[in-house]
């Protein structure tokens, strides 16, 4: 049986979602119909909006359900650029963000001439608010990572917004990584006492808490300006248009409700975990070093540094040993390039390419850190060899 250590690509859909997905499509009938059939699939559809709300601590009308977290990362990131104030062209964008996120921010620099102004991380792979805030002036927007979804490193969302609140800066935070892991607050982080700019837009995605793939939200305030991507049919306040999947948002609030529930007492088992496979790497695998902040981390989150092995070539020799990790995010898998975000840690290229993310969930056990901790020396020792060998 597969050790699965790759939960921060994708967690398993839960009984629970799966079941209320099916159930809902059961339902026949289009949520912006006006006869009978639409308005029942409406009202699901507005009841699977609120509960969302309640996990993420916003307003229901402030939910906008989109395809993933990607789309709603591009919704913001475009969305914001797109709505900014006349001659603002800098968005404030830190190093290790989500490709999403900096392939977006990247496409505006090309086509729209949109200035971008990054800020390095500490080596932690932590945003510093000091620097952060010295860069919004004159911005048109700023865009940052409420957790590394590669190394796990916590940043201070509130203090992230309050600078962008005081600097009169529109803030998008992607919590794709950390909702359902950490406490997630729209309206907490927001702060309503901060003004009317601060943060307008966080993004979140369902298959991380065990929802289905191809759901996700984008939530913004209501007295955000964004400007839609997708155009036709005026649902969700025009910012995001076409028929709405029902099923999908059902299945998103019913994982969502689960993930926050046992959140706390899952984030204690998981950190246990996590901890006992990384005091087992570091005792059994000479050389290995943990990355991120040691303590402010998504608590099933273990990146490791192997010197002198191929992060590569270590996948694949756990893959072999029925072992499934990461060398860094899902979305640029198959391609063969050094982490962006070790090297934003101040790490050389070549450390870039010699990283492991072990990531646990809901469904991980001691006996997936067992056969981690069972394959992976020999693993290492024969990765390292083989460089030696070229």
């Amino acid at each position: 049986m597969t050790a699965y250590l790759d939960h921060a690509a994708t967690s398993p859909l839960r009984p629970e979602a799966r079941s209320a997905w099916l159930d809902a499509t059961g339902f026949l009938g289009n949520a912006s119909s006006i006869h009978g059939s639409g308005q029942t699939v409406r009202r699901m559809l507005e009841d699977a909006r609120e509960r969302l709300a309640t996990t993420l601590g916003c307003d229901p009308v402030e939910v906008v359900l989109t395809s993933g977290g990607t789309e709603a990362v591009n919704l913001a990131v475009k969305g914001l650029w797109w709505a900014r104030r006349r001659g603002a062209q800098a968005i404030v964008l830190p190093d290790g963000e989500h490709h999403a996120t900096l392939d977006a921010a990247q496409w505006l620099a090309e086509r729209e001439a949109a200035t971008l102004r990054p800020v390095g991380l500490d080596a932690s792979g932590a945003i510093p608010l000091g620097v952060f805030a010295s860069s919004l002036a004159g911005a048109a927007l700023a865009t940052a990572l409420v957790a590394n979804n590669e190394v796990g490193t916590v940043n201070d969302a509130a203090g992230l917004a309050a600078a962008s609140a005081r600097g009169g800066v529109p803030l998008h935070l992607d919590a794709v990584s950390a909702f359902g892991h950490i406490p997630v607050s729209f309206r907490g982080w927001r702060g309503d006492a901060e003004g009317a700019t601060g943060l307008v837009a966080m993004s979140v995605s369902a298959h991380k808490v065990g929802g289905p793939a191809g759901v996700g939200a984008l939530v913004v305030s209501r007295r955000a300006e964004l400007a839609p991507m997708i155009h036709g049919g005026g649902q969700q306040r025009n910012l995001r248009a076409g028929t709405q999947d029902v099923p999908g948002a059902v299945a998103f609030a019913v994982a969502a409700e689960l993930a926050v529930a046992e959140r706390e007492s899952e984030s204690a088992r998981l950190s246990a975990l996590r901890d006992r496979l990384v005091r087992g790497i570091l005792a059994s695998v000479p050389g290995a070093q943990l990355l991120g902040d040691p303590v402010r981390r998504l608590p099933g989150n273990a990146h490791v540094l192997f010197p002198g092995a191929s992060g590569e070539t270590l996948l694949f020799l756990l893959d072999q040993a029925d072992v499934s990790v990461s060398t860094g995010s899902a979305c640029q898998a198959g391609v063969p390039e050094p982490s962006h975000v070790v090297t934003a840690l101040g790490r050389t290229d070549a450390e870039a390419r010699q990283v492991l993310r072990l990531s646990l969930g809901r469904t991980s056990t001691d006996a997936d850190v067992d056969a981690v901790l069972g394959a992976l020396p020999a693993a290492v020792e024969r990765a390292r060899a083989a460089a030696r060998a070229r």
